[in-house]
């Protein structure tokens, strides 16, 4: 071809500003893909040694996303210095781990399923040995906790009784020395059946997915049925609602959250800290009055307004004032301050579940961030980022919100902001940024607009070519076309 004689129509101008455009957005694709590290077991940033061994719970999941097999759940203890001490692979009868829970001899209380059922065990580090194994007839379950020395108390969703047309979602205490269900509590008695947080959940499938449960004291447990945007301190006594934090659909509050903590501050206030989970936040609340499912709270820490959290599921207080927060998309967990500095980070993919402090106990408590004049809120600072997604720079669902706040469109743009934040991390590649993707996705609708766009265009053209195919294969004559039997 003579490019002198190439004639710059207004078409041909109009096409290399489309195809330099969709290159210029596939250049940030090109690069993660060039750039990326897969990230393994190892150190994030570690400014201070942690005070003992923490021990990480990794479900191990498939997202759509992966493009791979499922990845493998785990135990992992890790050092004060990011040192992996050990490595706990599971047996046949656990396919994804969720809580765990240090006790006072040193061993570790674990939960884990199959699809077919709950696996509890007592396990010793010490000697990589299961001390004794519990199954549980319970689909799935993500939190027991051993209470009163030999009792279980255990979290049950996905529990529908299709013979009672019944939901059977549930907290019950079993008891391990006479194999018997010695209390429970079954959601209906607050919930009807249309209550799921915007449809999370139906009443015939994982209708509450209680994901927690606490002992508080001798006579109250908190529970965190996370499909009704909710956390519920229920009386063993009168199985009524003490307190309650959020209600069912409020995303505000809480959006499906996990692994609630309960804190009392110096003057005695309750207080709730908690993995805020579709928000990408940590929050802690203060109570302000009220009783039962009518309490009122004030949010007095929000950590993560940077967006840079991807799907917390754990918050723990330290003695210290700091928290150990679990990030679970973005495969780490690190002790921050209350003003969101990180100074320790450990990797662990894939799906971070739960972290606790071993020399510390199962959720130790500390400090409110009332008791130490922090409240705020804060964005992170500090990460080593090691995964996509975890850098300090705003994430777009993040940008949208900013961009748009105010203008006669937020509402909608936020709308679509929420979604985008709750379905990205499923369907983007591990290797590309999140940013990246977002160019990905601009590339290629600008060219499925060119598509179109040339397909108006040359409409005549393409309508010819295809009467002309018609024509070519229409039977002629009127005699049938159907082939003798």
């Amino acid at each position: 071809m003579d490019l002198d004689s190439l004639e710059l129509t207004r078409p041909l101008v109009a096409r290399l500003c489309v195809v330099a455009l969709v290159a210029v957005l596939l250049i940030p694709s090109g690069v993660s893909a060039l750039t990326h590290e897969p990230v393994e077991l190892q150190a994030g940033n570690i400014d201070e040694p942690a005070n003992g061994t923490t021990v990480i719970a990794v479900q191990g999941f498939k997202g759509r996303g992966q493009n791979s097999s499922k990845k493998p759940a785990r135990l992992v203890g890790v050092g004060p210095e990011g040192d992996l001490e050990w490595n706990y692979e599971p047996k046949e009868d656990v396919t994804w781990f969720y809580d765990v829970d240090p006790l006072d001899d040193g061993t570790l209380l674990v939960t884990g399923v199959t699809r077919d059922g709950t696996t509890v065990f007592k396990y010793d580090p010490a000697t990589n040995s299961r001390v004794w194994t519990e199954r549980l007839d319970a689909d799935d379950t993500h939190d027991v906790d051993l209470i009163n020395g030999d009792e279980l108390l255990v979290a049950n969703m996905r529990n529908y009784n299709e013979t009672t047309e019944t939901n059977d979602d549930r907290i019950f205490v079993y008891n391990r020395t006479t194999g018997e269900t010695v209390w429970e509590y079954r959601f209906e008695r607050i919930y009807d059946r249309g209550d799921t947080s915007g449809g999370s959940g139906s009443y015939t499938g994982d209708w509450t997915h209680v994901n927690d449960i606490d002992k508080i004291d001798d006579g109250r447990y908190m529970a965190s049925p996370r499909n009704m945007d909710e956390v519920v301190v229920i009386n063993r006594s009168t199985k009524e609602v003490d307190l309650s934090l959020g209600t069912p659909g409020n995303h505000s509050v809480i959006y499906e959250q996990h692994n609630p903590n309960y804190l009392d501050s110096e003057d005695g206030a309750p207080t709730i800290l908690v993995a805020d989970s579709e928000n990408d936040r940590v929050v802690e609340y203060e109570y302000a009055g009220g009783e039962g499912r009518n309490a009122s709270w004030e949010r007095i820490w929000n950590l993560g307004v940077d967006g840079n959290l991807n799907w917390p599921r754990d918050a723990d207080r330290l003695p210290s004032g700091n928290t150990l927060v679990t990030d679970s998309l973005n495969h780490r967990v690190m002790e921050v301050t209350p003003e969101g500095e990180v100074v320790w980070e450990y990797y662990a993919p894939w799906g971070t579940y739960e972290a606790e402090r071993v020399q510390l106990g199962d959720e130790p408590g500390g400090p409110t961030i009332a008791d130490q004049n922090a409240s705020g809120a804060y964005g992170l600072n500090g990460s080593a980022a090691l995964t996509p997604g975890a850098t300090e720079r705003a994430t777009f669902a993040s940008w949208l919100h900013t961009t748009f706040a105010g203008t006669p469109i937020s509402g909608q743009v936020d709308w679509v902001a929420e979604r985008w934040a709750h379905i990205a991390p499923w369907v983007r590649p591990v290797w590309m940024n999140p940013w990246a993707f977002v160019a990905f996705l601009g590339a290629a609708a600008v060219t499925l607009g060119w598509a179109g766009g040339e397909a108006v265009y040359h409409r005549r053209w393409i309508g010819g070519r295809l009467r002309a195919g018609y024509d070519r294969v229409r039977p002629s004559g009127g005699g049938s076309s159907r082939p003798d039997d």
